[in-house]
């Protein structure tokens, strides 16, 4: 009976050894990529044995693979529970990425899913320093809707997105723009009442425009932060007045939150602020 060499492989054509090795480590890419898919916004702490049981590898293999992360810093141990976390490596990996990431690039899809889910119009507004500025929307499919023209500019206080924008400018700053008329507010609103309602936005994580600055509109903002946990755009979901009960509207609020904690996250921002 024959037994292979000790040497076998060496005896194998070149091309077949490099199909070999190129095998070899494209399992340890993927065992890697594997490994750091376990770290989440919500489970940020990861122990061996629970990576080991996710991915399907022995305790010995990841305790390996998270010694080579920790010495990238792409990884590191958190002594209290001898657990890990993500480390602050991977910014210098993730670097160029974050900072060519165009959050009207970003926000499509999660805009997309949120029209078709709730059936109303999803819109992604900047803020240019004095109004809210819609850059992108996906209209609703029904045949009554709420739109607006892309580039549509907005300075009425009591819209949902410039609620949300002047709730993460200095009170100041707020209070210096409604002086000079760039913000308008409604004759029965002062600037010191106006001010309270976007601390409770800001503190809520979203703001509503319930028929306030058009008895046919309801408006519903969410902020979308970028990696370093910046204000960059609001979500906004148009809808006519008619058909958004309280219901409707707190339901509407849940998935326009949601929605711009995704595009958050495809921003690079990992905590929602409190």
């Amino acid at each position: 009976m024959m037994t292979a060499s000790p040497d076998a492989e060496d005896d194998m054509p070149r091309v077949e050894q490099e199909r070999a090795a190129d095998s070899r480590g494209a399992s340890v890419i993927v065992n890697v990529i594997d490994v750091l898919r376990c770290f989440t916004v919500e489970r940020q702490l990861v122990g061996v044995t629970e990576i080991a049981a996710e991915v399907g590898l022995h305790k010995s293999s990841v305790s390996r693979i998270l010694a080579t992360l920790v010495q990238e810093r792409v990884v590191e141990r958190d002594e209290p529970t001898r657990k890990f976390r993500l480390g602050l490596g991977l910014i210098a990996i993730a670097g160029p990425l974050l900072a060519n990431l165009n959050v009207r690039q970003a926000a499509y899809p999660p805009l997309k899913y949120l029209a078709e889910k709730t059936q109303e119009t999803a819109v992604l507004n900047i803020w240019d320093g004095n109004e809210s500025v819609s850059v992108e929307q996906i209209p609703s499919p029904r045949p009554v809707k709420h739109t607006s023209a892309m580039g549509s500019r907005y300075d009425t206080g009591l819209s949902a997105t410039v609620q949300l924008f002047l709730a993460y400018e200095s009170p100041e700053r707020t209070r210096e723009l409604i002086a000079s008329g760039n913000i308008q507010l409604p004759e029965h609103l002062a600037a010191e009442q106006f001010l309270e309602r976007i601390g409770v936005a800001r503190n809520q994580g979203y703001a509503v425009n319930y028929g306030e600055t058009s008895a046919e509109e309801v408006g519903v903002a969410a902020p979308v932060f970028d990696h370093r946990g910046d204000l960059v755009a609001c979500v906004l979901i148009a809808a006519p007045f008619y058909r958004i009960t309280p219901q409707i509207l707190e339901e509407l609020i849940e998935s326009c939150v949601r929605t711009a904690q995704k595009i958050s996250l495809r921003m690079g921002h990992a905590h929602q602020p409190a």
